[in-house]
This record gives C-alpha cells, structure tokens and sequence, in this order.
C-alpha cells in the first residue's frame, strides 16, 4: 500500500477515510511500522496495564461458553490482537474452557503479527480452524481431534462460520472514517492534499446521511461516518454461527461529537502523550476516532451498552482483586513475586475502573443465537 505522500502527489488530492488508512497502514504508517500499544510504545490499552484485564474477560468467555451449550471447539476471534498481550493474558488465566478453545488473532499489521507469533504459540490456522482455511471449502472445519488451547494468527477475520465470541477491543476507533464538516451551504467533506486540509462539496447521498445523523449540527461542526466500523460490525456478526460480539472502545452519539470540538474525539497519540493535528508526524502517531454508537445501532442493536467499570465488576473483578488483597495482607512482609503480583493485581484494578480514564470506555455486546 501506497504511503500518504504518494497517493497525494498522485492524485493531488484524497478523501480523509483514506488518508486515514494511509496513515496508520500504508507504506511507512504508524501500525505498519510497528508502533501501537504497550509500556514502551505510544500508548496503553486496557491488555497492556496488567493480566487482570484478561482474566475478567477469561471469565466472560467461560460464562458464553457455558450459555452456549460447552461447544467444542469453543473458537474465540480476537480482532486487532496487536503484540497478543490480552491473548496471554487469557491463556494464563487457565480458564475452564481451555481444551474446547481455539483463540484466533486477528491483526493487520505485519510487524504486530510477528510480535504476537513470538509471545504466543501459535500454529498453523489449519490447526486450528481445519483444511477449510486451506481453501478447501468442502471440507468440515470443526473436525479437529486436537486438545486446546492452540492459538493462530490471521491478518483478516476467518471466512469460516464459528461458535464462540468475536472481542475487539480498542479496535474500532482506529477504522477509517469519513469526516464531514458543516457550513453555512451545508455539508462539506474534509480532503487532504499538499497543503493539507480541503473542503468539497459533499456527495448528496452523504449529506443526506449527515443531516439524519446530526440535525442540529450549526456551522463549524464536524462528524465522522463511520462506514468502515459499520462494516466490520456486519461482518463480525455474520462470523458467529451462536456466539456474542464484544466490543470496548470509546464512545458518544453523532449529535454529541457535532456539539464537541472535533479535535477532542478526533485524537492522536504518540509516546504516550496527546499527538498533534492527524496530518502532522504521518506514520509517527495514532490516529483514533471515538466510536458513535447511534452509527453501530444502525447495524444491529447492541445487547448490551455499558461502562467498562460497569462491565468489568458484573463479570468479577472486585472477587479477583479482594483475593489479591488478601494475598498481599499475607505476604506483604515476605515480599515475594506473588506478593507482588498480589499488590499490581490491586494497582491494575485502579487503572482498569477509573471513571475518568479506562473506566469510562464502553462495552457494546452483541447475541447471536
């Protein structure tokens, strides 16, 4: 793929859904050039503050597991799995389910891929998924007399029907979006050229589309359209045979971002600092868009719309974390490693349910029966 700088001197001029793409997957984009989450990265997720992040979602797949029936295999489809820090993290947790599991990693980025490849052990996807992911689409794909857990990585979501649990997390504010700006003469489509951002008239189809989304928008507002998220939402559910879609992002409604300055839910990142504007830097920050969930529920109504904090003590992390204080209390004066984990098992949960930080992110869930 084409860097930034290419398309443009190419074509004097491209839509900002594509500039964002560039920018985080092109040639010299940030993701494709490694960069992402993690303590020595430019930013951290929720997988990268510790392991009890996983071990609550370790939980909420075991309750899945045991709504659906025991399936094995039990396939769990993890997209935007990164350096695989939350796939660990799962897998550590042992969970109950574990010889049913087929943990499927699912990244784009090379560079993130191979990391995954060396933190996990990983197989072939044949191995796990069956020949069908050979191209042999006769063949049954969960005939597969293997013990779990076996862990592959993929760079696009399987063709293969499943039963199980699609999870993204913070995922979908790195999809491309469509940036669209009101005007006095109405709606207006944000362009990126050599001189850097540029106003066209937006197609009808898209104006129509903004106007149903943001009525109220006055001039100077701006929304995204968030046509590659919507996708990606179809597609995860068309996956699942039974199962649930999981998503954790942060989140607000169109009429909300269009009330806001755009450059709060328009954000960038870079060595763990608030980056600049999206066109500065190009490959060097991240590019993330807040998630409008009136958008998603176009698709399919979510189940289930939640604060991770929220989210996360339904599915047990204060027993966890009252465990890990007891571990501490106990150990404290010996001070050992799981003394210590005890005591970062308690700091993690701090981070993980801060109500002005992780905390605050959504849960969005969706039933597939």
């Amino acid at each position: 793929m084409a860097s930034l700088a290419d398309r443009i001197a190419r074509d004097g001029s491209v839509r900002f859904d594509l500039a964002m793409e560039l920018l985080l997957y092109g040639d010299d984009g940030f993701f494709t050039t490694g960069g992402g989450a993690g303590r020595r990265a430019d930013f951290i997720t929720s997988p990268e503050v510790g392991p009890l992040f996983g071990a609550v979602i370790a939980r909420a797949l075991d309750d899945e597991w045991e709504r659906l029936g025991r399936p094995d295999p039990f396939v769990v489809v993890e997209a935007g799995a990164g350096r695989g820090a939350l796939a660990k993290a799962v897998l550590d947790a042992a969970p109950r389910y574990a010889a049913a599991l087929r943990y499927v990693c699912v990244e784009r980025s090379a560079a993130l891929r191979d990391s995954a490849s060396q933190a996990l052990p990983v197989e072939l996807p044949r191995n796990v998924l069956g020949p069908a992911t050979d191209g042999l689409d006769d063949v049954e794909p969960h005939r597969i007399d293997v013990v779990g857990p076996i862990v592959t990585v993929l760079d696009d979501l399987p063709l293969l029907p499943v039963t199980g649990v699609v999870l993204a997390n913070e995922l979908l504010d790195n999809l491309p979006v469509r940036l669209l700006d009101r005007t006095d003469d109405g709606w207006s489509e944000v362009f990126v050229s050599l001189e850097g951002e540029l106003l066209v008239t937006a197609p009808d189809d898209a104006a129509a589309e903004a106007d149903r989304l943001a009525p109220a928008a006055t001039p100077g507002a701006r929304i995204p359209l968030q046509h590659e998220a919507a996708s990606w939402l179809r597609r995860a559910v068309d996956l699942l045979s039974a199962g649930r879609v999981i998503v954790v992002d942060y989140a607000d409604a169109t009429p909300s971002l269009a009330r806001r300055p755009w450059p709060e839910w328009l954000r960038t990142y870079r060595g763990h600092e608030r980056g600049g504007h999206p066109l500065e830097h190009p490959g060097e920050q991240d590019v993330t868009c807040e998630v409008a969930l009136d958008q998603l529920a176009r698709v399919r109504a979510p189940a289930t719309d939640v604060a991770q904090a929220v989210w996360l003590r339904d599915r047990g992390i204060d027993e966890l974390v009252a465990s890990a204080r007891a571990t501490w209390d106990e150990r404290a004066g010996i001070g050992d490693l799981e003394a210590m984990r005890a005591r970062s098992r308690v700091n993690e949960a701090a981070a993980l349910l801060d109500p002005a930080g992780l905390g605050a992110f959504r849960v969005l869930e969706w039933q597939v029966d």
